[in-house]
């Protein structure tokens, strides 16, 4: 049995900067298991819900950090308390998306790959996914320390910093929260079909 790669087209027509959902071959769980049904399902077992509340920190976390942001170009966060609510936050969005990928990569993907082959396409799609958000965590970082050091520079140049900023942390933000929807519309449907122990993921964190 040969398992195609997906071409290349295809890959860049699931781009996450250009995706809006999974196309129907992809959702031939989620079609069977719709989110209404997740909440209390026998098989969402502890693996499953820890994963799942990390994403919603990370929904947190993009929530705060577009908040903030929005505050500051508005007037209404100083350029002393602007750096103040926004590194510690921005920071461990950073950090723990690092950490939460890695373990992606290396256990969970590759295990339910292995468990269905019909959606082995969409997590090639996903580890793509990663790499883009990593280019759009750098560009992240790389901005927003331009603008920390412009706060006590002159306007011009604070407002040309700001720009760059919204415009990569906005990047990253969007896509993040296309990326997490769509996974948990992959990841979850198999979990409740097969359940955690059977697919060898029960009881890991991530």
């Amino acid at each position: 049995m040969t398992i195609e790669s997906p071409s290349t087209a295809d890959m860049e027509a699931l781009a996450l900067a250009r995706r809006s959902g999974w196309p129907e071959d992809l959702r031939v769980l989620v079609e069977r298991f719709p989110r209404k049904q997740w909440p209390g399902h026998a098989n969402l077992g502890e693996m499953a819900q820890f994963w799942l509340s990390r994403h919603d920190m990370f929904r947190e976390l993009a929530t705060m950090i577009a908040s903030i942001e929005a505050q500051f170009r508005e007037g209404k966060l100083s350029p002393v308390e602007f750096p103040r609510q926004l590194v510690p936050r921005l920071q461990l969005l950073l950090s723990q998306i690092n950490v939460h990928h890695q373990i992606e990569d290396l256990h969970y993907f590759p295990i339910f790959r292995a468990a269905e082959a019909r959606l082995a396409r969409g997590f090639d799609v996903l580890e793509g996914d990663h790499h883009a958000i990593h280019a759009d965590m750098a560009a992240t970082a790389e901005t927003a320390n331009a603008l920390l050091r412009a706060l006590a520079g002159e306007p011009q140049a604070l407002r040309r910093c700001g720009d760059d900023y919204a415009a990569a942390s906005g990047a990253l933000l969007k896509g993040l929260i296309r990326h997490l929807d769509d996974e948990e519309d992959l990841i979850v449907p198999l979990i409740l079909d097969r359940g955690e122990e059977a697919l060898g993921v029960a009881h890991h964190g991530g």
